[in-house]
């Protein structure tokens, strides 16, 4: 007899599209609330709404749910994306700070929510285009 591992995504893991919603709509929050994120809320338009549903449908199939960014946008290519967005070190750090602030919001303190804060780190400091 077999025994066959299931791996279950991060995105089951967190809670699914429910969790991913509240994740998002925190961050934009943040981001519009936290005085450490003015520079990169004026990257933004002033209307954050389809850029909140653009970045759960990229979230949830960046966490292992389903594919609703790729077949819209295509491959990600998030840091050919923002090139014409200076990201520096404090531009990182703002937006990290929106995200962690959002994390600790809706996911508490567990396991899934320090492994998806880990891997969104990496990806925030991808991102850096600029000194």
């Amino acid at each position: 007899m077999s025994e066959t591992a299931v791996e279950i995504s991060m995105f089951d893991r967190i809670g699914g599209e429910v969790a991913v919603d509240r994740l998002v709509e925190a961050f934009y929050d943040n981001m519009d609330s936290l005085p450490e994120a003015r520079t990169i809320r004026a990257m933004h338009g002033p209307d954050l709404t389809e850029i909140r549903k653009v970045f759960k449908r990229y979230l949830t199939e960046w966490t292992g749910g389903p594919k609703l960014y790729s077949p819209e946008k295509g491959h990600p290519r998030l840091r050919q994306r923002h090139m014409p967005f200076p990201i520096d070190n404090a531009a990182r750090d703002a937006w990290m700070a929106c995200m962690t602030k959002a994390l600790d919001e809706t996911l508490g303190d567990t396991g899934e929510r320090r492994e998806l804060e880990f891997n969104i780190k990496k990806l925030a400091d991808w991102m850096r285009n600029t000194a």
